[in-house]
C-alpha cells in the first residue's frame, strides 16, 4: 500500500488529484489543508511526515492571489517558497518523492514562441517570484522531485470560467483582456498528467498545460458558446484592465519534456473546456 500526502487538498488541483488517485486500491491518500498541516512551519511538517512515512508528497498548496501578493509578500513567500522547502526537506528525510506544482508566471511573457523547460525564468511580479523560489528550494532539498509548471488552471473551485459564467447571468456584455495569451488548462488534465508520471522515475521539471492557446477574450467567447450564453465579449487591453500585478503577455508553455520522456499527451484546450462545461451542467 502506497501512502501519498496531498497538501492543499481542498483546492482545485487537490480535488482533481483525489478523483484521479481515489480509484487506486493500492494507494492510501492522506489529505491535508492548512487546518491539518501548516506547511510553512518546518517542525510541524517534519513531525507529520515522519509519522505518516509517505511514498510521495504532492504539494497542491499555493498562495494564488496574484494581485494581493504584491502587498502581501511575506505570506506569499511563506506559502509558495518556504512551504515547498519544508516539504522537500521532509520528503528527503523519509525518502519520499516530492511532487510540486508551479506556474507560467516564472517567465516574463516577452517570448514569441512557446516556453520550454530550459528557458530562463524571469518573473515580474511577487507571485511569480515566490513560485520560482519554491521551485529552487524543491531542487535544492529534494532527492527525487517532479515539478509541473501549469497555467490558466480551472477546476472544482473558484476560477475564471465560473466568474465569467456568473457575470453572464446579469450582464449583456463583459470586458475581457485580449492581449494576453496562454493555454487554459483543466485541473483534471493536470492531475492525469501528474499521476501518469508520479509512479515512474521520470524526475525533473515539466511544463504541463493543455495543447493549443488563446487570449482571455477568446477563451471567454468559447466558454459562452459552449454554455449557450448570449453575453457579448468586449476585448480590452491589459493596460485598460489595470490589474495591480503584472501578468505575462505571452505565457504559452510547450510540454517539451513530457513529450520527449514519456508518451503522455494533454488534451487540446477546446476539448478540455467542452468536457468541463458539460460536467458542470
Amino acid at each position: 500500500m502506497k501512502k501519498i500526502i496531498i497538501t492543499g487538498c481542498n483546492g482545485q488541483l487537490g480535488r482533481a488529484m483525489n478523483i484521479e488517485l481515489g480509484p487506486h486500491s493500492d494507494i492510501e491518500l492522506i489529505n491535508t489543508d492548512v487546518a491539518e498541516l501548516d506547511i510553512t512551519k518546518i517542525d510541524d511538517v517534519m513531525k507529520f511526515v515522519r509519522e505518516v512515512k509517505p511514498d510521495a508528497i504532492v504539494n497542491c498548496a499555493a498562495y494564488t492571489a496574484v494581485d494581493k501578493a504584491e502587498s502581501d509578500w511575506d505570506m506569499a513567500y511563506k506559502i509558495n517558497a518556504i512551504g515547498p522547502r519544508n516539504l522537500s526537506i521532509a520528503a528527503t528525510d523519509v525518502d519520499a518523492k516530492m511532487i510540486h506544482v508551479s506556474t507560467d508566471y516564472v517567465f516574463d511573457g516577452t517570448a514569441t514562441k512557446p516556453y520550454v523547460e530550459f528557458d530562463m525564468p524571469n518573473p515580474q511580479g511577487a507571485y511569480g517570484k515566490t513560485k520560482l523560489e519554491g521551485e529552487n528550494f524543491v531542487k535544492q532539498f529534494s532527492k527525487r522531485y517532479m515539478t509541473f509548471r501549469t497555467a490558466w488552471l480551472y477546476g472544482d473551485g473558484k476560477n475564471f470560467v465560473k466568474t465569467m459564467l456568473r457575470l453572464s447571468e446579469d450582464h449583456d456584455e463583459v470586458r475581457v483582456v485580449c492581449d494576453q495569451v496562454g493555454s487554459p488548462t483543466s485541473a483534471t488534465e493536470l492531475a492525469k498528467a501528474m499521476v501518469s508520471q508520479m509512479f515512474t522515475d521520470n524526475y525533473g521539471t515539466f511544463h504541463a498545460t493543455c495543447e493549443g492557446s488563446c487570449s482571455w477574450a477568446d477563451f471567454t467567447k468559447e466558454i459562452f458558446r459552449l454554455a449557450k450564453k448570449d453575453t457579448k465579449v468586449i476585448p480590452i487591453t491589459a493596460a485598460e484592465y489595470g490589474a495591480a500585478a503584472p501578468r505575462p503577455a505571452y505565457s504559452i508553455l510547450e510540454n517539451y519534456m513530457l513529450k520527449l520522456t514519456s508518451d503522455y499527451m494533454f488534451a487540446d484546450w477546446h476539448d478540455a473546456i467542452d468536457t468541463y462545461i458539460k460536467e458542470m451542467n
